[in-house]
């Protein structure tokens, strides 16, 4: 009877063992293939957004109600497993369940977030850069513009100036959503010394210009030209009044100087007397009246070598280059008045 008892235990024995490990290798089985399967192979990608201060049980749960994972409670369990729980970073992210539960834990530690793309056109001023970084949702144009005027984060960047205005590289930038103002700005004016490189600087100084006299040049430049080709002998006529003492009498310098400016110069303005009316002053603006790109800043350093001293619009983008006042004036009646 003893004997029958044990036989019949050891046999029970046996099962749940059997049964345990059998359930074990399943489950091993399953958990295995979640990790490194895709939940829709055809799927197409998503941003998943996790927020800063999110819990990973917050972060699980939202994968699940995305599809992009099958399960928050193998998810939880292989991000445990591999002790990633704490080092998931915040950001948006491009995700789909055409990845592996593997693949999206490596895209989720090691921080590859979307990113934004933000083109600031050449000529730009900094009021318009301001608006552009706000409509793209990176920081309100209002913070934008105050901290491109702040004296300390100026003076951060080794520029010595009432503004950024100039140094705002106008480039196509790539920037994750959790992209700051200063973050933003530190790119632009990175970008812009990169561009400006020392053999410039030693050009500049060569020339008896300041990096930033040549960067309002430039930005007269930039401001003026229509047609790409022309920068060089825009240049020279600017130079060339420079080295007369001649006023530059540059239109865009008078509305920059002017407040809600309605597209419309008018006389009282010519006569406004502005640190930017380069009609009324002698010599160079207060500084830059726009962020001039790289050609503008080559065409300041390296002007074309002309007699020119005006310049007026054929009304086609291009200019017509003068060397004298009579010339200028026949130029302005058939060019501006449409008489010969």
């Amino acid at each position: 009877m003893a004997k029958n008892k044990f036989k019949i235990l050891t046999i029970v024995f046996f099962v749940l063992v059997i049964s345990v490990t059998g359930a074990g290798f399943f489950f091993f089985q399953e958990i295995s293939s979640f990790v490194t399967e895709p939940l829709n192979p055809l799927a197409a990608e998503k941003v998943f957004s996790i927020k800063p201060g999110q819990n990973f049980a917050t972060i699980a749960r939202n994968l699940k109600t995305e599809a992009i994972i099958s399960s928050q409670a193998y998810f939880k369990l292989f991000v445990k497993y591999k002790k990633a729980g704490k080092k998931l970073q915040a950001g948006e992210y491009l995700l789909s369940a055409a990845k592996s539960p593997e693949q999206i834990l490596e895209i989720l530690l090691k921080g590859k977030v979307k990113l934004h793309r933000i083109t600031i056109p050449e000529g730009m001023n900094l009021k318009e850069v301001a608006a552009l970084v706000d409509t793209a949702g990176f920081c309100g144009k209002k913070h934008f513009f105050d901290l491109c005027h702040d004296k300390t984060f100026i003076a951060s960047f080794g520029i010595s100036a009432i503004s950024l205005e100039g140094y705002l590289f106008p480039d196509t930038y790539f920037f994750p959503k959790t992209a700051d103002c200063k973050a933003v700005i530190k790119t632009m004016v990175a970008h812009f010394n990169d561009i400006f490189t020392q053999e410039w600087k030693n050009q500049a100084k060569a020339m008896g210009f300041l990096v930033h006299e040549i960067v309002t040049l430039a930005s007269i430049i930039e401001k003026e030209t229509g047609d790409p080709l022309e920068r060089p002998l825009i240049s020279s006529v600017f130079h060339n009044r420079l080295k007369k003492k001649m006023r530059l009498e540059s239109d865009p310098t008078i509305i920059y100087g002017i407040k809600n400016f309605d597209g419309n110069i008018k006389r009282k303005h010519i006569k406004m007397v502005t640190p930017y009316n380069t009609y009324q002053i002698k010599g160079l603006p207060l500084g830059p009246i726009a962020n001039p790109g790289a050609k503008s800043l080559f065409a300041a350093l390296n002007p074309a070598q002309t007699p020119f001293l005006f310049f007026v619009s054929k009304k086609d983008t291009t200019h017509q280059f003068s060397k004298t006042i009579q010339e200028h004036n026949r130029a302005v009646r058939r060019y501006q008045l449409g008489k010969k």
